[in-house]
């Protein structure tokens, strides 16, 4: 007799039970987060696709419109004929290839995800900044939402949430929400102490310290967990479309399953434009465009 294999610690067995007590009893809570998510991501797509649009016979210039607005935003953001260029050759190129459509619900999708991370990341980070012993229980967390695999908490989050976008950004969010917090963290505790002491010497307080000294002075890093944050949330785009998630995942998912080399290859490389337009437009200054 091997005590140490015929005695299985129920770990899977744990997990089963706790989401079949969450389906039972918070059903309401998540009801109610899968309907404002949903409204969320259909208040994005209501402005990036307009719908209302359609049979008007103006819906087919609707996205050289769009794509003249992301150019003056892109222009408007970094200030660099580089970056505005690439942006407005870019979404041409995903037009021409006749996935705009998908490339919409894809943006809408990562917007939501990055928004949901940096609302809730930031704090946290900030949090664990002023508190160590927060850090010190939160990190195995962090740890363990970006190495456990992906389709481990796809599988609770497609029971509680049921099939479409919404467990795909519940995912994403589990997947990116690590690096708001952690770079959130690191640039608080990177503000070199002699410039707290003055603020304090002042007689600012807490809030103003904050506010006045270690945010700004984080602002890069804080920045760089938002590009980060974006780059993580368009890694998981395939995966998301395996629990009902539309967007450019699709197409990828069709292609495998079809060993459709040319689909898979257009509709990857929409997701490697609009990477790149996205960390072009967001990421640090301190970054360069180049």
């Amino acid at each position: 007799m091997n005590f140490l294999t015929d005695y299985k610690i129920p770990i899977g067995i744990g997990a089963k039970e706790v989401v079949a007590w969450l389906t039972t009893n918070l059903k309401i809570v998540f009801d109610a987060i899968a309907a404002i998510l949903n409204a969320s991501i259909s208040a994005m797509l209501f402005v990036l696709q307009a719908p209302y649009l359609k049979g008007t016979g103006l819906e087919d210039f609707y996205p050289l419109f769009m794509i003249a607005v992301f150019t003056a935003v892109a222009w408007f953001i970094r200030r660099s004929a580089g970056v505005a260029t690439f942006t407005l050759v870019g979404l041409l190129v995903i037009y021409n290839q006749g996935y705009w459509k998908e490339t919409m619900e894809t943006l809408a999708l990562v917007l939501a995800a990055t928004g949901v991370s940096m609302v809730v990341g930031v704090p946290i980070g900030i949090a664990c900044a002023r508190r160590p012993w927060l850090y010190a229980g939160v990190r195995p967390m962090l740890d363990l939402m970006q190495t456990i695999p992906t389709f481990v908490y796809l599988i609770p989050a497609l029971i509680l949430f049921g099939l479409g976008m919404v467990p795909g950004l519940i995912a994403t969010v589990i997947f990116a929400i690590p690096a708001p917090i952690r770079l959130t963290r690191l640039g608080i505790i990177s503000t070199p102490p002699s410039l707290v002491e003055a603020a304090e010497a002042f007689g600012a307080t807490k809030a103003q310290v904050l506010t006045k000294v270690e945010l700004p002075f984080a602002t890069p890093q804080i920045m760089a967990g938002l590009t980060q944050t974006i780059m993580l949330s368009l890694s998981m785009v395939v995966i998301a479309a395996l629990v009902g998630a539309s967007g450019l995942g699709v197409p990828v998912v069709r292609a495998l399953n079809t060993v459709n080399i040319a689909k898979g290859f257009d509709s990857g490389l929409c997701i490697v434009i609009l990477a790149i337009i996205l960390d072009r437009i967001f990421r640090s200054s301190d970054e360069g465009d180049a």
